[in-house]
């Protein structure tokens, strides 16, 4: 059926893998796209989710209207280019109105090969989103406005979709490089780190640039080596300390190869800090499982329970498979839940340095409530080193 007909001949559509079709105004690149279809409740911080490398094979439906009307910069790019396949918004892409915008959205997007469609009823799509779980769809951007509609549907139902599939892989780096710019501060901008710091290694299953800058800024030495990284590859480098960092896909698929190299790490008694699929990875070396979602997380309002201090705090989140607490072994704890579901959103070793967390807490976009997990792991590499 057709969720949403303008009057004006539409030149986008999206069309679910139960046959719903949304039709809107194309921006951006033009062509066609197959992916999973997610929902994001930030505010803030579009160009920052387009290039989070947690989207990649998601195409993202923004429940803020407003998007576009800061245009956009190179310093707010996550990583090189975009990663998320498509954006899907209420209203048309607006002019930048920011004295930081080098480019409007729509310039932006159709330089980056990522097609945008505007003047969807985001509020039904949300909503289907949620009931049905989060659906296959196929995007297509056409200015003359020629659907196959048939054809794109068979394409969203024949998609495999994330459950299996390992995409670390492809969004991880493909050779080893050092990081030492850290946060940005007015009116400098983004700074070096300078002078001798805590050695430490981050995996980069997906990295945000924003979780880089954090852990220079928390005083350590970063080393960046590629998801397939092995333990002798990492412990080569005498490491003070592991980070595992974000990503995307199925955490068990990443796990054939990422659970052995961490295994190798927590054997050598190092500081480990993982974040999202870091977290997940992390989980499944120390021998619990994970789950996919039926919608995931999305957004910067998500609010998390440390059942260690009873503190509630208010995180930046971007996932769709969760790892599953009741498979969590004897030793490993529960420390962050869900407030909005229950699900785990942190686990630590006891007796251990090593933790991880299910959300972002580099806060790109979102809250800074959990800026002090990275001081908590320099804190663990600093006291390993006075002992």
């Amino acid at each position: 059926m057709n969720a949403s007909q303008p009057l004006a001949k539409p030149t986008a559509c999206i069309a679910l893998s139960d046959g719903t079709v949304f039709y809107g105004r194309g921006f951006g690149a033009v062509g066609e796209t197959v992916a999973e279809l997610v929902f994001n409740t930030a505010m803030t911080g579009y160009q920052e989710i387009m290039t989070d490398p947690s989207y990649a094979g998601q195409v993202v439906t923004f429940t803020f209207p407003h998007v576009g009307n800061t245009g956009t910069t190179s310093e707010d790019d996550e990583t090189a280019e975009p990663v998320a396949a498509g954006m899907v918004v209420k209203w048309d892409p607006t002019e930048p109105s920011n004295w930081r915008s080098t480019a409007d959205l729509e310039s932006w997007l159709a330089a980056k090969g990522r097609i945008g469609i505007g003047g969807i009823d985001t509020r039904r799509l949300t909503r289907a989103i949620r009931q049905q779980g989060a659906p296959h769809v196929a995007l297509a951007h056409d200015p003359a406005g020629n659907f196959d509609i048939e054809a794109l549907v068979a394409k969203a139902r024949g998609w495999k979709g994330l459950v299996g599939l390992d995409l670390a892989k492809d969004v991880s780096c493909t050779q080893s490089y050092r990081w030492d710019e850290q946060l940005w501060a007015w009116p400098e901008g983004y700074t070096r780190r300078e002078g001798a710091g805590l050695r430490v290694v981050a995996i980069d299953y997906g990295a945000k640039r924003n979780i880089l800058r954090c852990l220079a800024s928390a005083g350590c030495d970063v080393t960046v080596l590629p998801a397939t990284a092995t333990a002798e590859d990492v412990l080569a480098l005498n490491p003070e300390g592991v980070f595992l960092s974000n990503g995307p896909g199925d955490p068990a698929a990443t796990g054939e190869y990422a659970v052995p190299m961490i295994q190798g790490v927590l054997a050598a008694d190092l500081p480990v800090f993982g974040i999202c699929l870091g977290h997940q990875m992390l989980a499944l070396a120390l021998g619990g499982r994970t789950l996919k979602m039926n919608h995931g997380h999305h957004g910067a309002n998500h609010p998390v329970k440390d059942v260690t201090t009873g503190k509630v705090e208010i995180t930046s989140m971007n996932h769709g498979f969760t790892v599953d607490s009741q498979t969590l072994p004897k030793g490993v704890m529960e420390t962050h839940v869900s407030l909005f579901d229950g699900s785990n959103c942190g686990i630590a070793v006891e007796g251990k340095p090593v933790f991880s967390v299910q959300y972002h807490p580099e806060a790109s976009p979102g809250p800074q409530d959990s800026y002090y997990l990275f001081h908590r792991f320099a804190d663990a590499i600093r006291a390993r080193r006075a002992a």
